[in-house]
């Protein structure tokens, strides 16, 4: 928190001002920022491409190259953790929800424009999800984008095996 008030240079009354609840307002208002550009980002990737397939390894090698190039991907390594933290709250819960609830469903939702029955689209998208965060975080324990790199190259089978 305090590093916020240094970088922002603004006193603790001007942010509690604009943030009366304090640090978990704050975070919440952070991760919803967050959660815009992350599922914009993904939408737009899924708009430009006819099948969901075509469409995830493009994502995925954004991914890695800004993982290859920052260390790190930026807000969506951020949701990860905050969703390790979210036992201590739950509107932070619930807002780390939204995110992977409105990623799976967009994956979900071109997979059924792909054919897919729902209830495999809704398979395929939840796994997917996890896939993808869980090499997120072995990227970043690791220092190394080889997670990431397997799930594009696993990712095709996954897909196919549950048509």
């Amino acid at each position: 928190m305090y590093e916020i008030l240094r970088e922002c240079n603004i006193t603790k009354g001007s942010l509690y001002h604009h943030f009366p609840n304090g640090k978990e307002e704050l975070l919440i208002t952070c991760l919803q920022s967050m959660h815009k550009t992350i599922t914009t980002d993904i939408e737009d990737t899924f708009n430009r491409f006819p099948t969901a397939l075509e469409a995830a390894q493009p994502m995925l090698e954004k991914l890695i190259t800004d993982f290859e190039r920052e260390g790190t991907i930026v807000g969506h390594t951020f949701s990860s953790m905050v969703s390790e933290m979210a036992s201590v709250s739950e509107p932070v819960r619930n807002a780390c929800l939204e995110l992977y609830v409105k990623i799976q469903r967009i994956i979900a939702d071109k997979l059924t424009a792909d054919g897919f029955s729902e209830e495999n689209a809704h398979i395929i998208a939840l796994s997917v999800t996890e896939a993808i965060e869980g090499a997120m975080l072995l990227c970043l324990t690791q220092k190394s984008s080889g997670p990431l790199k397997m799930i594009s190259q696993v990712l095709p089978n996954l897909v196919k095996e549950v048509e």
